[in-house]
């Protein structure tokens, strides 16, 4: 090969190889959560990132809120809601996949003032003159809002305490309004005692008060599936369980 004709092919060859290259768009899901389960889904979606390269977006809200949206036509992939109900009606509507539990919660009245918790049990602690606003999320959009309302007429409370009862539009609204001081408690998830507002205050279990079931499902008009029903896997994988764990999900 001549020299000249040489040195014309590697300019040509250092040319192309400078050229910028079109950026390759990572492969993605956007996922429907209920803020009750923000804390742990922040960690999974890491998780699963890292094992497969497929980046989770995720929207959180009251799982009444999201239902909304799926019906209207949002463009999520995978819903995860805080009860059984919302993704049957979605599947019965054939709307979405089979939904399948993927965790069970639990909800806890908790205050940012430690001296709360000195009463023997909750509703003595609640029934005291000092508790002026109690914060719980909304039980028309919320499930954890329906659990706690549940637990207050369980008890015959519900009647003696409405007029302090202050409605948030999903239980991550409700921590906020206890641990800002807008309320003096507020019924929340376990899950809020990972965060490090969560850690500081002190808290009563509800006792016999049944779990909080939360179910999850894959929409069909999904342009992902095949990737959304891979998440939908890694959450019912032993490494996700643990992580669930930590956050007080059984």
């Amino acid at each position: 090969m001549k020299p000249i004709r040489r040195q014309v092919i590697i300019a040509v060859l250092f040319a192309v190889l400078s050229m910028p290259r079109p950026a390759i768009a990572a492969e993605s899901i956007l996922v429907a959560v209920a803020s009750n389960f923000m804390q742990p889904f922040k960690e999974l979606a890491s998780a699963f990132d890292a094992q497969t390269g497929i980046t989770v977006e995720v929207t959180y809200a009251s799982s009444g809120v999201l239902y909304n949206q799926i019906i209207e036509g949002a463009s999520y992939d995978l819903f995860l809601s805080a009860d059984e109900d919302r993704p049957t009606f979605l599947f019965q509507a054939e709307v979405a996949e089979k939904p399948f539990i993927y965790a069970r919660g639990r909800v806890i009245l908790w205050s940012s003032r430690k001296d709360f918790c000195r009463a023997d049990d909750w509703k003595q602690a609640l029934s005291g003159g000092d508790v002026k606003r109690i914060a719980m999320a909304s039980p028309a959009t919320s499930p954890y809002g329906v659990a706690a309302i549940a637990v207050l007429e369980q008890s015959s409370l519900r009647k003696a305490l409405q007029n302090r009862i202050v409605y948030a539009q999903d239980v991550a609204q409700a921590f906020q309004y206890a641990s800002m001081g807008a309320a003096d408690v507020c019924f929340c998830a376990v899950s809020c005692l990972a965060t490090e507002q969560g850690r500081v205050g002190c808290f009563y279990e509800m006792g016999k008060a049944a779990d909080v079931i939360q179910s999850a499902c894959v929409l069909r008009r999904s342009k992902k599936r095949e990737f959304a029903q891979r998440f939908a896997v890694f959450l019912l994988s032993p490494e996700a369980d643990e992580i669930k764990k930590r956050y007080g999900y059984r």
